[in-house]
This record gives C-alpha cells, sequence and structure tokens, in this order.
C-alpha cells in the first residue's frame, strides 16, 4: 500500500511539474547578461580603439594609409552584427550565437596579443613611422593581424545585437524591457570610454602586450559570465528573418511585371492569415502591388500559397513599402556619417603630431581622443532626455518629433566639422611660424585638447541624430519589422565608414591636401570641404523632410528620446 502511495504521490509530482514548470529569465538574469555586455564591449574596444596607432607605430604604415584601413574594419564591425542578427534570428537563436561569437571573440584577442608579445610577427621597428626608410610588414605578418581583426568581426556579428535581443527576450513587461535597453546601452558607452582610456593608456605607456592581454583577460571573464548564467535564461527558438519577407515582394514583383493589372476594387489580392481581408495595397508605389496580386497558380485548393516567390500578402507588400518610403530620409544620413568617420580618424592622427602631455607627468593617448565625443554623446542625451526635452514639453504640449531631433543634429554636426576646420587652421598656422623646425615625426608646440571641442560638439549632434533615427524608424517601421529598424542603423553607420575610405582616397587621388606626413598637409582644405558637403545634406534632409509623412502618428509622443536611444 505504501508502495503504491508513494507511486501516486511521484505521478503527482510529475504532473504538477508538468503544469507549472518553473519561469526561466527574469532579473535573475541581469546580472550574467551585464557581465557579458561589459567584457565583450571592453574587448572589443581594446583591439580596436587604438588600432590606428598600432597600425602606424608597430607595423609601419603610412598614416593616410592607416586611416582608410581602420575606416573599413569599423565599417565592417558596424555591418557585421546586421548578418549575426539574421543568423540568430533565422537559424540558431540568440543564446548559441552568442555563446559561440564570444568564444570567438576570446580566440581573435589572443591572436592580438601574439602579434604584440612576438616580435617576428611584426616588421622592425621604425625610428620615424611614415618615412620611406621604414620596413613594410610582410605578408604572413599581415594575414596573422588582419585573421585577428577578421575573427573579432564575426565575433562582434554575433554579440552586438544580439546580446541585446537576449537581454530584452528575459522580460515579459514592456516596462522591464525598456529598463534593461537603458541599461544595456549605458553598459555599451561605458566599456567603450573605458577601452578607450585605461586600456589605451595602458597600450601606449606600459605596453602594447600588457593592453592586448587585459583584452583577453576581460574577454574570457565574459565567456564565463555568460555561461554561469544559462540555466537561468530564456532561450527563445528561431523565429525566421523578416528579410525573407522583404526579398519575396521583389522576387514576386520582377517574376509579375508582365501581369496586366486590374482596377483596386476588381483585383484579387492574398491576404493569408490577416484578419484584415478588406485591406487593399496603397496606390503608392503601385508596382510592388503586383506581388500580392493572385494569379493562376498561385494558391492551392486550400488556399494557401504554391508559389511562395510569386505570391506575398498584402500586408508583407506594405511591410515592404514603409521601408521604400524611409530610404530618401535614411540617405541624407549617409553623408553624415561619412564625415564622423573622416573626423574621428584624422583626430587621432592629428594627435600624434600634437602636444598631448597634460602636466609634467601624464600624456593623452592618441587613441583616447574620441573619448570626449562619447562622454558628450553620454551628457547630452542625459541632459535632453531629463531636461531640455521636459521643458520642450511643458511649454509647447508636445515633444520634439524624431524628424526635428534629426534635423537638429545634422545643424550641429556641420557645426562641428567647421570647428574642426578652424582647429586644424591655427594647427596650420603654428607649423607656419617653426617652419625651420618641422620635419617628419616633428611635434607641435600646441596641445592636443584643442581636437576635443569639435568631437564634444560631433558628440552632441549624434544624441540628437543617432536616437532622433532610430526611433523615427521604430516607430514608422511595421510591426513585424521592429528588429530591421535597428538593423537600418547599423548599415548607415557601416556605409559611413565605408565610403569615407573612398572620400579620403578620391582626396588623396585628385589633390595633394594629404600627404603621408601631416604637418605638410592642407587638412584645413579638407574638413572645409566636409563641412560645405554636409551643409548641403543638411538641405536635402530639410527637403525630405518636408515631403515626408509619418505613417504611425499615434506613436509619435510615445517615442521618448531614452526610449529611442535604447532600442
Amino acid at each position: 500500500m505504501a508502495k503504491e502511495l508513494a507511486s501516486e504521490n511521484s505521478k503527482f509530482d510529475e504532473e504538477k511539474s508538468k503544469m507549472s514548470p518553473r519561469k526561466k529569465g527574469g532579473w535573475i538574469t541581469f546580472p550574467f547578461i551585464s557581465g557579458s555586455i561589459l567584457g565583450v564591449g571592453l574587448a572589443m574596444g581594446g583591439a580596436t580603439s587604438n588600432l590606428l596607432v598600432y597600425l602606424v607605430q608597430k607595423y609601419n604604415v603610412r598614416s593616410i594609409d592607416a586611416a582608410q584601413i581602420v575606416n573599413i574594419i569599423s565599417g565592417s564591425l558596424s555591418l557585421a552584427p546586421v548578418v549575426g542578427a539574421i543568423v540568430a534570428d533565422a537559424f540558431f537563436g540568440c543564446y548559441s550565437v552568442l555563446v559561440f561569437s564570444s568564444a570567438i571573440q576570446l580566440l581573435s584577442l589572443v591572436i592580438f596579443t601574439l602579434t604584440a608579445i612576438v616580435q617576428s610577427l611584426r616588421p622592425t621597428p621604425c625610428a620615424v613611422p611614415g618615412t620611406d626608410s621604414c620596413q613594410t610588414a610582410s605578408k604572413g605578418q599581415l594575414t596573422m593581424l588582419y585573421g585577428g581583426v577578421a575573427l573579432l568581426c564575426i565575433a562582434t556579428a554575433g554579440t552586438r545585437f544580439n546580446q541585446a535581443t537576449m537581454g530584452a527576450s528575459q522580460f515579459d513587461r514592456v516596462e522591464d524591457q525598456a529598463v534593461f535597453f537603458n541599461w544595456f546601452f549605458i553598459f555599451m558607452y561605458a566599456a567603450a570610454i573605458g577601452a578607450s582610456t585605461a586600456i589605451v593608456y595602458i597600450q601606449d605607456s606600459v605596453s602594447w602586450a600588457l593592453g592586448f592581454a587585459l583584452g583577453t583577460g576581460v574577454s574570457a571573464v565574459s565567456l564565463a559570465f555568460l555561461l554561469l548564467g544559462s540555466k537561468y535564461y530564456h532561450k527563445p527558438a528561431p523565429q525566421g528573418s523578416p528579410f525573407t519577407g522583404l526579398a519575396r515582394v521583389v522576387a514576386a514583383t520582377l517574376r509579375k511585371l508582365k501581369v496586366k493589372m486590374e482596377t483596386q476594387a476588381t483585383a484579387s489580392y492574398f491576404h493569408g492569415n490577416d484578419d484584415m481581408e478588406s485591406l487593399i495595397p496603397s496606390p503608392s508605389f503601385s508596382i510592388f502591388n503586383r506581388a500580392a496580386l493572385i494569379t493562376e497558380g498561385d494558391t492551392n485548393p486550400d488556399g494557401s500559397i504554391a508559389k511562395p516567390w510569386k505570391l506575398c500578402t498584402v500586408r508583407e507588400v506594405e511591410d515592404f513599402k514603409a521601408i521604400v518610403r524611409i530610404l530618401p530620409l535614411w540617405s541624407s544620413s549617409i553623408f553624415v556619417s561619412i564625415s564622423i568617420g573622416c573626423q574621428l580618424n584624422l583626430s587621432v592622427l592629428q594627435a600624434l603630431t600634437m602636444d598631448r602631455s597634460i602636466g609634467p607627468h601624464f600624456s593623452i593617448p592618441a587613441g583616447s581622443m574620441i573619448v570626449p565625443s562619447f562622454v558628450s554623446f553620454v551628457v547630452s542625451l542625459t541632459f535632453l532626455d531629463r531636461v531640455l526635452f521636459p521643458i520642450w514639453h511643458w511649454l509647447t504640449h508636445h515633444s520634439p518629433s524624431p524628424l526635428q531631433r534629426i534635423g537638429l543634429g545634422h545643424f550641429i554636426n556641420a557645426v562641428s566639422m567647421m570647428s574642426s576646420a578652424l582647429v586644424e587652421r591655427r594647427r596650420a598656422a603654428v607649423i607656419n611660424s617653426h617652419e625651420a623646425e618641422v620635419h617628419p615625426g616633428w611635434i607641435v608646440p600646441m596641445s592636443a585638447v584643442w581636437l576635443m571641442l569639435p568631437l564634444a560638439l560631433a558628440g552632441g549632434a549624434e544624441a540628437l541624430h543617432f536616437p532622433g533615427q532610430v526611433g523615427l524608424y521604430y516607430q514608422e517601421f511595421p510591426k513585424a519589422l521592429k528588429n530591421t529598424s535597428t538593423g537600418m542603423m547599423a548599415v548607415l553607420i557601416a556605409l559611413g565608414f565605408y565610403l569615407s575610405t573612398a572620400f579620403l582616397g578620391v582626396i588623396r587621388h585628385e589633390t595633394t591636401w594629404l600627404p603621408d606626413d601631416l604637418n605638410r598637409s592642407r587638412l584645413e582644405k579638407v574638413y572645409w570641404l566636409i563641412a560645405i558637403l554636409v551643409t548641403i545634406n543638411f538641405g536635402f534632409y530639410l527637403v525630405c523632410a518636408k515631403f515626408y509623412k509619418y505613417q504611425n502618428t499615434n506613436s509619435i509622443e510615445k517615442v521618448s528620446v531614452g526610449e529611442a536611444s535604447a532600442i
């Protein structure tokens, strides 16, 4: 009898366990995920923040060549997460991709550390970097270095967006997700500031090997944090990529170009499982309506799609159109990204030629010159979100629209480029006053602190147009494509870095403004050219903004600066 009772109790406990399984996720996962975010950010920043200086000083790469190489690498690091997000959504899920990518990052940092430790993996040191007498790196040496860079790109592809998605998926309440996104944003920039100051200082002033080794250790700790929380995570299964639906709309449209369109009232459109069966495609961009037009053989007898790449739902077509409508506004920010890419790397090169000492015992690492931009971004965003925009709302009874925030960011960015031109004019004046002393490697007797003002202005501009753009894309994109909205910004940043490389290449080919010796350059003209082009681009943006009509007007007031920046 006792045995039977025990058996019944065991069955009862088993059934109870099945009916109410222990819920996973929640705030218990926060320490593990936040530790991973900080570690990954510090490790990546430690490998890339000072990479331009590493190429110039340790691999004898000419300064402008190094700036162009770093722009290509930065573009790849910005674009790779889009691919990583697609892979995670469509095939493997966030957690698996995160673990794999974190392990790849650890391997890449090990390679960076080896290049700094093993002398044979680098060319012979050059007394005066940038001169013709410097030995160039061999193919084997460059293969080792760029192999580490390639692995870092793969690691970034699987971590940057997926960390945010993985963290948000631990919470059911929108309020909790918003809080997590805010912390994700804070951790990301805190890691960037820490890497660009502490780790860069160690690389410049103590040892490159120690600096990279520190990044390796941090990467290992971040992987350990991620794995330690494994049993607590909610791990959503892959849901499929929304990009597939967009591609299907294009394919179906192309396959039906010769199909004769009927009037909207009589045409038969496919709705699938959409409840809004009365919805007909909008008249704008009507060529894409063909993708939802039902023709012979498109559907099965039960009403399902027979040929997925020849027929789409009306909802999918309208989702695709939403992206097409916003592309002109999106494209107007491409040159802003180009200007930022040029400014950041050229400022580091300027800092290498200037007096970076603060007091008798401390010198600012050239790679840390981008920190004012990060700090300004965080401070400006906090001020806007907590002070300026609430006052704006109190006075006008509405919040600034995303288009207004983006426009103001464009304007301040143009002012930042003009400031860079004025600082360079002063640097050139100091050089001209010491003409007899100028030689390759000569340090201009002018404080590099002057470079911080334009970079701080650039950071303030980013605090307006970057969250404004993410907020605009998030509110205007259809529900099924909210994740795609963040990808739009990533592609924009990547294009900025890639095209800034091409931009500087054209200037070098067509003018004499950018020789290898920056003290003999006409960098002021480069900055003025960028400032003029950014101003013209601002005019293009104003035209696009004037003719753009919000599609989701009900959500305009709901997206605050803090929410937009956290997405």
